[in-house]
């Protein structure tokens, strides 16, 4: 069973390590999207900070879940960046983002799987070579 659970659990902690993880680095670059565009005007309104240093925030929160994913606290991690989408599709909603938004639910959804496939892999017994037969006398 541990070979059928990697197999799933491997493209799955890639994708939600990864992408969080460059999603967060391209806040600072700016290379795959204008991110401020995203944001509903009433959240912007409502901010303390600039939009700009708003995204910068979002982007090392994205970058410490991504490496959270990554490391050993996969789990952990993948049910922040099921939350984190899921409030990032909310937001996206209310800004009239509809396609995106939806593509950040099924994201939240996949993250979602990965923790509950890491918590599988946690749990399940260690593959070793001992039967699993019990002993005779």
């Amino acid at each position: 069973m541990n070979g059928t659970i990697d197999k799933v659990y491997w493209p799955l902690r890639l994708t939600y390590g990864l992408v969080p993880l460059l999603a967060g680095l391209d806040k600072f670059v700016g290379l795959l999207a204008d991110w401020e565009s995203y944001l509903a005007p009433w959240v912007a309104d409502l901010l303390p900070v600039s939009p700009g240093t708003f995204m910068a925030i979002v982007g090392i929160i994205e970058i410490v879940a991504g490496l959270a994913v990554l490391t050993r606290w996969t789990r952990l991690g993948a049910y922040v960046v099921a939350a984190w989408l899921v409030l990032i599709a909310l937001q996206l909603v209310t800004a009239g983002i509809y396609d995106v938004a939806v593509r950040d639910l099924v994201m939240a959804v996949g993250a979602w799987t990965l923790a509950k496939v890491a918590e599988a892999r946690e749990t399940a017994p260690a593959a070793s070579g001992a039967s699993t037969r019990p002993a005779t006398a």
